[in-house]
């Protein structure tokens, strides 16, 4: 069964715009797991603008599911500029200081919107070797971020990853077209070759409840979700939604 993570991100940005302790990630990841997830997802970037380090920190003690923490492993400390925020530590600190039982590694920089690209191992794979190793030293299962080039599965597993997450916004643009079946195929043969590389497969990034059940590719572990799922949210709730997200999941058709 597929696992599904919610990304709580966008509940944090909803409270920061105004100053409030509310709503609250903790309280939201609560309902989360009451609905169905079974993990628990945040981004967390340098500038803080949506999950904060004292987010991290207290969510890595109330969360009794899976604990992802997403982030690019080269982001250095920053200070912050607000009253009352705590200084960012850089993605590394703050996964020592917190100890997910997943870290999701991303290659965004500060400046990005959210990520739109995966890590080119060519270019990258000798420096995240030993970060992977550092992690997997703390306790925790190191996922890589990755586009769905079958090809690039062996690298991940070669520098010591356990699993990728494949970048899915090809396949959601597809989808909104109605001609997918091409791009899906390019995902089923990347989880293939993940799979028989020894690495388990997350997939995430502009899934929602339209194109999810349709994502039936192979293998597939657990998926990571938060824009689309808030938004919905706004329309059914927050419950509500999480249960037609896990429902979603449940009915994916895989050959």
């Amino acid at each position: 069964m597929t696992v599904l993570s919610v990304n709580l991100n966008k509940v944090a940005l909803v409270r920061n715009s105004r100053d409030t302790t509310s709503p609250s990630p903790i309280e939201f990841a609560a309902l989360a797991v009451s609905a169905g997830a079974g993990g628990i997802t945040v981004h967390p970037r340098p500038d803080q603008r949506h999950i904060r380090v004292s987010d991290c920190l207290d969510l890595a003690q109330s969360v009794n599911v899976e604990f992802n923490i997403e982030g690019n492993p080269f982001a250095e400390p920053m200070a912050s500029e607000q009253a009352g925020v705590a200084d960012y530590p850089g993605f590394m600190a703050l996964v020592d200081a917190t100890r997910p039982a997943q870290a999701t590694l991303v290659p965004d920089g500060n400046a990005q919107l959210t990520s739109d690209h995966g890590f080119d191992l060519r270019k990258d794979g000798d420096r995240l070797a030993p970060i992977i190793a550092q992690l997997q030293d703390w306790g925790c299962r190191v996922s890589l971020f990755m586009d769905p080039e079958p090809k690039d599965m062996a690298l991940a597993a070669a520098i010591g990853a356990d699993r990728v997450e494949l970048y899915t916004e090809s396949y959601a643009v597809a989808f909104a077209t109605g001609n997918y079946s091409q791009v899906l195929d390019r995902f089923s043969e990347s989880a293939v070759a993940a799979y028989e590389a020894g690495l388990g497969v997350n997939a995430g990034h502009d899934l929602n409840l339209f194109n999810l059940p349709q994502f039936n590719i192979p293998h597939l572990l657990e998926v990571s979700i938060g824009h689309a799922l808030t938004v919905d949210a706004l329309r059914f709730g927050f419950t509500e939604s999480v249960k037609r997200y896990v429902d979603a999941l449940e009915s994916r058709a895989v050959g």
